[in-house]
């Protein structure tokens, strides 16, 4: 038995009875990462012995009778979390030698529950990107095809996640970076609602989208993480004091009575490939056969989202990023002589091409003179599209879709097509545009085997139905439990 194949409830109910140690586990994690790592890039910081000091830990906590729901449990936490004195990169230069002199909200949590860290997870830079190949450090590539991308902003998360190079993830996602990368390869990843996790020690990119999630090999595992991580934070304005229900009691798999929402805008959208329109459809026939019930809606602002969502990410992404100056922290060019070069150049040499262009087009949609006809714009066009979701789950309990409109792409595909990368995120960033919660579920595979995946949406704090249905779905099919191939 491969102890770093195992799902998260495998492990935690074989380190309960002690037919394994947390030691055993981290060592066999190890092992996996050495051997794949140089294949597939997914990590940016390896944290090798402190992993194995927390899994002894972890065997002492078990022993004495005083582990936490994931005592022992080694996970990889993307690169933009805080963790106290690991290297937070963001995978940027601006950020190359950053130690966080203290640990996010979400990472307190998981300490509590005795999580092992495996290790920093590499992104998009700042956590722009549709494909890792935007990461300041190295491009991540997808375990199920060594040649494409694993998707992104989350790509190192989900890439480890497939390759079993962690038994679970955190990622965030600010336009669909959970979902998509979970989609690309091949495993479970959920976006919770805005304001159900923490952004306390999260590195901002768009304030008012971001939210941490789970990646996870199965919807169990995402539910017992997403126990883990929810909560309200009085250091997160944002958090939102809302009852955490037990999500992973919550996976009953009965869907009886269910109402499922099809809206008419993503069905047979342009640029959709007929492999994830009939992986979608086949999936959809599994929940009729069961006795869900489907009803047509309409989003109409949905033409609108991606415009919108890309004027509003940048502007925010322009303000929060003013901080990294060469002043107060991060990279400071060292060549330059007064002030002002020196603001000029550490900017230039310290951000990456993506992040510059979206730096530019927010600070252009702030400006005066055009923010209300860009900025002003959009957030009523934000306004429209959550009101679009609230007429629609006064007629369904959930909303189903696609993922992404193809399966993973070659790398440097899109790369020199901005455009085309960010058309990628078109059926995920609505959600975050209305702060629901959404999930990708393994639901089939292309003819070259490239994993496809299905999303899942929900009313405002309804996790819990999203699990239970991608839970049910699970239960009828085996595509969660497929492995990428290449792996040595």
């Amino acid at each position: 038995m491969e102890l770093n194949a195992l799902t998260i409830h495998e492990a935690a109910r074989l380190l309960k009875n002690r037919e394994i140690s947390a030691a055993e586990l981290t060592d066999s994690l190890l092992s996996k990462i050495e051997s794949v790592e140089p294949l597939v890039d997914a990590y940016i910081t390896i944290t090798g012995e402190a992993a194995k000091s927390a899994a002894e830990a972890a065997d002492q906590a078990i022993a004495q009778g005083t582990a936490g729901p994931l005592c022992g449990i080694p996970l990889a936490i993307k690169d933009l979390i805080c963790v106290k004195g690991i290297k937070t990169t963001c995978a940027s230069k601006m950020l190359e030698n950053f130690y966080p002199p203290y640990d996010a909200t979400v990472i307190e949590k998981l300490n509590t529950a005795g999580a092992v860290m495996a290790g920093k997870a590499n992104m998009d830079e700042f956590a722009m990107g549709s494909s890792t190949e935007n990461s300041g450090i190295k491009p991540t590539k997808n375990p199920w095809d060594l040649s494409r991308v694993p998707g992104g902003s989350s790509g190192g998360s989900a890439a480890c996640v497939a390759a079993d190079m962690c038994l679970g993830a955190l990622g965030s996602d600010t336009g669909g970076s959970i979902r998509q990368p979970a989609s690309h390869c091949g495993v479970v990843g959920i976006k919770p609602t805005y304001g159900r996790v923490s952004r306390f020690g999260l590195v901002a990119f768009a304030s008012s989208l971001d939210q941490i999630g789970p990646l996870a090999k199965d919807v169990t595992d995402a539910a017992i993480l997403l126990n883990a991580i929810s909560g309200y934070d009085p250091r997160d304005s944002t958090s939102v004091d809302q009852p955490v229900p037990d999500y992973a009691a919550a996976l009953t798999g009965d869907i009886k009575g269910l109402k499922i929402g099809i809206p008419k805008e993503y069905h047979g959208a342009e640029g959709v490939s007929e492999e994830v329109s009939s992986a979608v459809e086949k999936a959809m026939t599994v929940f009729k056969e069961a006795g869900a019930e489907f009803i047509e809606i309409t989003l109409p602002h949905t033409e609108y989202a991606v415009a919108a969502y890309y004027l509003l990410a940048p502007a925010e992404a322009s303000s929060n990023l003013a901080r990294y100056d060469g002043v107060k922290y991060g990279f400071r060019d060292p060549e330059s002589s007064g002030m002002k070069e020196m603001y000029n150049n550490t900017r230039s040499k310290g951000f990456g091409p993506e992040v510059k262009r979206r730096i530019l087009l927010g600070t252009y949609a702030l400006s005066a003179g055009y923010y209300d006809a860009y900025y002003k714009k959009a957030s009523q066009v934000r306004t429209l599209i959550k009101q679009d979701f609230n007429t629609a789950f006064d007629a369904c309990d959930l909303i189903l879709a696609p993922v992404a409109p193809t399966p993973a792409f070659k790398i440097g595909e899109n790369i020199d097509d901005p455009l085309q990368m960010y058309l990628s995120d078109v059926f995920t960033l609505s959600a975050n545009l209305g702060g629901i919660p959404g999930l990708s579920v393994p639901c089939g595979f292309s003819q070259e085997g490239l994993p496809i995946g299905l999303q899942l949406m929900g009313n405002y704090f309804d996790e819990a139905s999203i699990l239970n249905a991608a839970y049910f779905f699970e239960q009828q099919t085996d595509y969660h439990k497929q492995k990428a191939g290449l792996m040595p």
